[in-house]
């Protein structure tokens, strides 16, 4: 029956999609001729206003009407510019993760269940909430004199998640089975990473665990740091945390009145972003102005780190081999990066991908520092990569989108702000401690490593070999059977399945036909 309604709620999101005009804005070009009839059909049945609207508006009334669940799902999409297109990612990341207050006596009860304790134990006073979006909400309170943050999980969003995320496996799913060209994107795997994301996002001692990591990492540099966590009031629904005091990135205006030197800021925020990524391998990943704080003292202060991402030695290696070889015109090498990595498929050229890249790259050496994006080069070497079936690195599309909005963070700071030059210092650092005689030391040191982990698991390799070695033997000899009770559970199971499926396809064509009749 889940797969039923996971069908019925597919119907319901395409209904709100088709009367709130996103239908109706979705590209045609390069699409079958039936994309375009099946358009034509649907346009009639948008409301008459919301064909006047933006689409970005139109995209924001929906999501708006379809709930929390794809608030969030908006929002991750938001990050994969390759699955959705560049045009729809920046609409999708204008969606505002606003949502009505929930009661505070729901919010008390959550914190009460979660950790244990009496709310007038925990607390010396709890306030009403301040701010709300789609999977928690933020309550002032008091410890002992101190003030501090409470951010609480909304009540029931875990289960409207849940049967939400169904529907877009479905989707995914039909997706790879009936158009083929995007197999490559990995839809289903695209869903899996969207459902452990969130999952993550809503145990909010992980959110703790990261700040407490990124606190540890960034202990020591300037201009940069991180609530600190009560960790005796946090748990799976609740985290309490140091109360920032600050002004909002996004107050330019009182920024400059408050006397801060916005062109530091700007240059601050990029380094502090590319140390994390380069040299810890761990970043903040939703550093929108919202998210970023100014103290009296001119520190930053990154708050919400519910979505972080992750690079691992390659990763970061790859990343600053690019970046510097775009700087110096060595496109050959930007080329062969991507084939060492495994990114691009050997039977590839690597002198036409080192032409395809040149072609990013030349037109951009004929402008201003200041005018060249960096998060636009990664941009558009992603679009380039489509034509070599480089498949989907989910984790260097998060760095992508992050690097998109903090380098948009920094020119509405300072819009002359001059990009490589800011970045030189922590990418030149990184590329003369992992990519010069360092480097080989490094690896050496983790080839030892790696021989001595191989040399201790050697008996039980060998074991498990012989293992394997009787038992295929014996299925070569006898054939491979099974007994009869998993014989009967798996005819049962395909059967129920086959029949799930016919009934839930007659229910979606009534539906329609009924949809269609009434509403016509």
């Amino acid at each position: 029956m889940s797969t039923i309604g996971a069908y019925f709620r597919l119907v319901r999101v395409g209904w709100v999609l088709v009367r709130e005009g996103v239908v109706s804005a979705l590209p045609t070009q390069d699409m079958p001729p039936v994309v375009g009839i099946v358009k034509s059909l649907v346009d009639p049945l948008a409301r008459f206003r919301a064909k006047k609207q933006a689409r970005s508006e139109r995209l924001t009334r929906a999501v708006d009407r379809l709930g929390p669940s794809y608030v969030k799902i908006g929002q991750f999409l938001a990050t994969r510019p390759d699955v959705v297109g560049i045009d729809w990612s920046v609409d999708l990341a204008l969606l505002q993760d606003r949502m009505a207050f929930f009661p505070t006596e729901a919010a008390k009860s959550a914190i009460e269940s979660s950790l244990g304790r009496p709310i007038d134990d925990l607390y010396t006073s709890f306030g009403e909430p301040i701010a709300a979006a789609s999977i928690a909400q933020v309550h002032p309170a008091e410890v002992n004199g101190r003030k501090m943050a409470v951010k609480v999980v909304r009540p029931g969003v875990r289960q409207r998640f849940a049967h939400d995320i169904e529907s877009m496996y479905l989707l995914s799913r039909l997706q790879e089975r009936f158009v083929p060209s995007s197999r490559r994107l990995k839809p289903v795997e695209v869903t899996r990473t969207l459902e452990q994301t969130t999952k993550m996002e809503m145990d909010l001692r992980l959110e703790a665990a990261a700040l407490s990591e990124i606190a540890e990492n960034t202990k020591d540099d300037p201009g940069f740091r991180v609530p600190q966590i009560d960790w005796e009031r946090t748990g799976r629904d609740v985290i309490t945390m140091e109360w920032i005091d600050g002004l909002k990135m996004s107050d330019v205006t009182g920024l400059r009145a408050a006397g801060h030197d916005l062109e530091k800021l700007a240059e601050l925020l990029i380094q502090s972003f590319l140390r994390h990524t380069l040299r810890d391998g761990f970043f903040h990943a939703d550093m929108h102005p919202g998210n970023l704080f100014v103290d009296s003292s001119g520190m930053i202060v990154a708050v919400d780190m519910g979505i972080v991402g992750r690079l691992g030695k390659k990763e970061r290696r790859f990343l600053a081999e690019i970046l510097f070889g775009f700087i110096t015109r060595d496109y050959m090498r930007v080329a062969e990066v991507h084939f060492e990595a495994g990114y691009v498929p050997a039977h590839h050229d690597v002198a036409s991908f080192a032409q395809a890249i040149r072609a990013i790259g030349e037109p951009i050496h004929g402008q201003p520092a200041e005018t060249i994006s960096m998060a636009r080069l990664l941009a558009l070497l992603f679009e380039v990569t489509d034509l070599f079936e480089m498949q989907t690195r989910p984790e260097l599309i998060l760095l992508q989108k992050t690097m998109v909005v903090v380098e948009g963070v920094s020119r509405m700071l300072n819009p002359r702000f001059n990009m490589w030059k800011a970045s030189e210092p922590v990418v030149g650092q990184w590329i003369r401690d992992n990519l010069g005689p360092k480097r080989v030391v490094s690896d050496l040191r983790d080839g030892v490593k790696a021989a001595v982990k191989l040399a201790e698991a050697l008996p039980e390799i060998a074991s498990k070999t012989e293992t394997l070695h009787k038992e295929l033997v014996h299925m070569s000899e006898h054939g491979l059977r099974f007994d009869p009770e998993t014989a009967e559970a798996i005819g049962k199971s395909e059967a129920r399945h086959s029949r799930s499926g016919r009934v839930a396809l007659w229910i979606i064509a009534l539906s329609l036909v009924y949809l269609a009749f009434a509403l016509g």
